[in-house]
């Protein structure tokens, strides 16, 4: 009885944890009508907490009229720009973990010759090689791309190593016992377990892809998101800067949904498993 009492022990409803998760934004939210009202209040032509009038008109013209200079809707070719940028960053930077956190994992020949290259790849800090980058791959598109590979994948290779050295032993003993090859082990035991924490630790990597491709955009580009967001930021228009901020925020949660609904969708065992757990 005293055990159920224990707040570790209680558990909240499906609509108690929907009204729990909304409350903290809508706490935001009030607060910051308060302060942009308080600000306001002292100073009309205040711009650093605009309303939420200002804030609708910043993104009607961002979002929905084309742009005099360009005659593209800039929110909508800044967000084509980035997603095609960081899509092919994080699919390049995986297919990388995939083939080399797999083959560091279970050959320790392989092992021996690249896990010490991948360590110490990985402490580099990837803004540190962006000029490097820019002086070799010029200012176009590949040096964008490349920063979010160097950024991500070294991370996603060691810890699929990882995970596959922490694969029971016994499992590795039954196949070769059954007569499997090194390749069959590979593909057959290895990869189906592989694929779907794989897959978590992409989800774990948005975040850090986002950022390094925001800061190489503000650096040199001509479109984009983290490009419109430095480039209004001289004029003060936090109209503009606030809503990019809010839907770069989006954009990242669709992409996380998306992985977790593939995983689930694809692995169905895994899930049932830490439930189980």
């Amino acid at each position: 009885m005293l055990m159920a009492r224990r707040l570790l022990n209680r558990h909240p409803g499906k609509i108690a944890r929907f009204y729990l998760g909304l409350l903290p934004f809508i706490v935001l939210i009030v607060l910051y009508a308060a302060a942009s009202a308080m600000r306001l209040a002292d100073n009309p032509a205040d711009k650093l907490l605009p309303s939420f009038t200002a804030l609708g008109e910043g993104i009607a013209r961002v979002a929905f009229r084309a742009d005099p200079r360009t005659g593209s809707v800039l929110l909508w070719a800044d967000t084509a720009a980035s997603l095609m940028r960081i899509g092919i960053g994080l699919t390049v930077a995986t297919l990388l973990a995939l083939l080399v956190g797999i083959a560091n994992g279970i050959l320790p020949y392989v092992r021996a010759g690249l896990s010490p290259l991948v360590a110490v790849i990985s402490m580099i800090p990837p803004m540190a090689v962006l000029p490097i980058l820019f002086i070799i791959f010029g200012l176009d598109e590949l040096s964008k791309v490349v920063l979010i590979v160097i950024g991500v994948a070294p991370c996603l290779m060691r810890n699929l190593q990882a995970r596959v050295q922490e694969m029971p032993g016994e499992q590795l003993i039954k196949a070769q016992t059954l007569g499997a090859s090194s390749w069959q082990i590979i593909v057959r035991v290895v990869l189906p377990q592989m694929l779907p924490r794989l897959i978590e630790s992409v989800r774990l990597s948005l975040g850090p892809a986002w950022l390094f491709l925001i800061s190489a955009e503000a650096i040199a580009a001509d479109v984009g998101l983290g490009y419109r967001i430095f480039l209004v930021r001289r004029y003060l228009a936090m109209d503009v800067i606030l809503p990019y901020v809010a839907w770069i925020t989006f954009l990242a949660l669709l992409c996380d949904l998306g992985l977790r609904l593939l995983n689930r969708t694809l692995f169905p065992w895994l899930d049932a498993g830490r439930r189980s757990a």
